[in-house]
């Protein structure tokens, strides 16, 4: 059993407040029993955050920042791309933005409230511009889809979990070859900006869909690197308040893993099951396993294990 946990820490200030009031006795006791990996550092401005490299390593998939190829990936599993499974791909994900006297915004990723009809337009509406530039668009679920294309071969894009909340002119896609699929960003905002589909969701109080953002790109590596790891569990709950920087909704879902995932992690472990578990924050990630611990680790339990809040705080 391995756990992966995104969002586990923040270096924003409020969220550093208030980790000392974050209570979490079953993964303290977890910890005290498992061994330290070395530390995957990074740093908050990196395309692909840590949770992704981290979730990429055990699947096999390289690990470059901006080009973790999750798109080729999602493809290799679709038995009617068979075809297509060669060449470049990306995540193509529906969104807002919001556009203000300075910077524009990403205000919602992915969208809330589609579903599968309006997708379904708005992807009709859409595919004929992307056909023009070499691209063919493929539904992978509500608001997402699979681009093909020799353009996204070399291209370096910023995961939605860097991009929601924040001035998207850092994580625009900043290679030459990225040139049209700016162009094509600016057309289907105009396209998008009278469409029907649209006009019907502010209808219902939802915000239209007036972007696309890219995701996941690259070349399906060939041959995949074989990896004995064990595929993680990812562990989504403390995405939308760590984003939204709800620090105290925050911690109560912190609380709430604990009681849950945290004991059951615990359990196993005190089966003598083989467990792991990866903390990601903003920056770095951790991962403890199942090992002996060495005489210096023993000493240092001795002692009293490190307390979790300090371990959180360095990520």
């Amino acid at each position: 059993m391995h756990l992966l946990i995104p969002f586990a820490a923040s270096h924003d200030e409020n969220c550093l407040a208030i980790l000392p009031s974050l209570n979490l006795p079953h993964l303290q006791k977890l910890l005290s029993r498992l061994t330290a990996q070395p530390l995957d550092a990074g740093d908050e401005l990196s395309l692909s955050p840590p949770h992704e490299r981290a979730l990429a390593r055990p699947l096999g998939l390289p690990v470059q920042d901006g080009q973790i190829p999750w798109a080729a990936w999602q493809a290799q599993k679709r038995p009617d791309l068979v075809p297509v499974h060669g060449g470049a791909w990306a995540l193509v994900t529906l969104c807002n933005w919001q556009a203000s006297a300075h910077q524009v915004t990403m205000s919602q990723i992915p969208m809330k409230d589609l579903n599968a009809a309006e997708s379904d337009q708005f992807l009709s509406t859409m595919q004929p511009f992307f056909n023009e530039d070499g691209i063919t668009l493929y539904p992978l679920e509500p608001g997402h889809w699979l681009a093909h294309g020799a353009v996204f071969a070399q291209l370096r894009s910023a995961s939605p979990d860097r991009v929601l909340g924040r001035n998207l002119e850092p994580w625009m896609p900043q290679s030459t070859q990225a040139n049209s699929l700016i162009r094509l960003m600016s057309e289907m905002q105009m396209l998008l900006y009278n469409h029907p589909t649209n006009t019907l969701r502010e209808q219902r109080g939802a915000l239209p869909v007036n972007a696309f953002w890219l995701s996941g790109t690259g070349e399906w590596p060939a041959p995949l690197r074989t990896t004995q790891a064990l595929e993680p569990t990812v562990i989504p709950h403390l995405r939308d308040a760590a984003l939204l920087e709800n620090w105290r909704g925050w911690r109560e879902a912190w609380h709430a893993l604990d009681a849950r995932e945290g004991l059951t992690l615990l359990q196993a472990s005190a089966r003598g099951e083989a467990v792991q578990l990866t903390l990601c924050g903003e920056r770095h990630a951790q991962t403890w396993h199942s090992q002996p611990l060495t005489l210096r680790q023993k000493i240092k339990s001795f002692f009293g294990p490190q307390r979790i809040q300090d371990l959180l705080k360095q990520l």
